[in-house]
């Protein structure tokens, strides 16, 4: 049983797959590969997306990038910093399945804030975050989300050089934000930070304003990780 769970994982460890997909890659049999995938999406060690495919989980994740608790503790002191410096709400997110989700926020104290509550899950259709995870997930990531975007898919060559993305009433209207990837040492993609806020405080242009602060952060938590 273990095995058969373990050849579930590594099937989908490169790509999403299909429940038949699965099963032709694994060899399983349909009710088999269906009851420990299932299983396994109990325990987020699997996640489903929005068009029933599995992919790895928060939890496996987390495994591979040391622990989410060391993300969390890591972000807390950059996100306060970032909080402090721009007056802005300020987001951390992770990829589960073909969606993010926050998991951590901070709010500034005063003014009109963005709040996003942890847990929530956002599509990746539009957003600053959301071309940070397409610039730098997978291909086939991109190749499920992009034929639903509500933005230029070019923009994604300009978010790869610049490590660098906003938005201006994309996802929301009067919501503004830009986000920057986080690596871990080893480079490997893991999360995007974020700074939101009112558009009429942002635009034109998020980057411009808060562009360097916001990469210096990004910058800091890979590193601390």
């Amino acid at each position: 049983m273990l095995d058969r769970a373990v050849a579930i994982m590594m099937a989908v460890a490169p790509h999403p797959l299909s429940l038949t997909e699965l099963c032709e890659t694994t060899g399983l049999p349909r009710a088999t590969a269906h009851r420990l995938a299932t299983a396994l999406e109990t325990h987020r060690i699997l996640a489903r997306g929005d068009d029933g495919r599995w992919t790895t989980g928060t939890a496996l994740t987390a495994l591979g990038t040391g622990g989410r608790d060391q993300l969390l503790d890591a972000a807390r002191p950059v996100m306060s910093d970032l909080v402090d410096v721009t007056g802005e709400s300020v987001q951390l997110y992770q990829l589960t399945g073909t969606s993010r989700t926050c998991v951590a926020a901070q709010e500034p104290p005063v003014g009109l804030q963005n709040t996003v509550p942890v847990g929530s899950q956002l599509a990746l259709t539009s957003g600053s975050a959301a071309k940070v995870f397409l610039a730098f997930g997978s291909p086939q990531l991109r190749d499920i989300i992009l034929p639903q975007v509500t933005f230029d898919p070019e923009e994604l060559g300009d978010v790869e050089k610049q490590r660098l993305s906003e938005s201006v009433a994309e996802r929301e209207l009067g919501l503004a934000s830009l986000s920057a990837p986080v690596f871990t040492p080893a480079g490997r993609f893991i999360a995007v930070l974020s700074v939101s806020g009112p558009a009429e405080r942002l635009r034109p242009h998020p980057a411009e304003k808060w562009g360097r602060e916001l990469s210096a952060a990004a910058e800091r938590l890979s590193a601390s990780m």
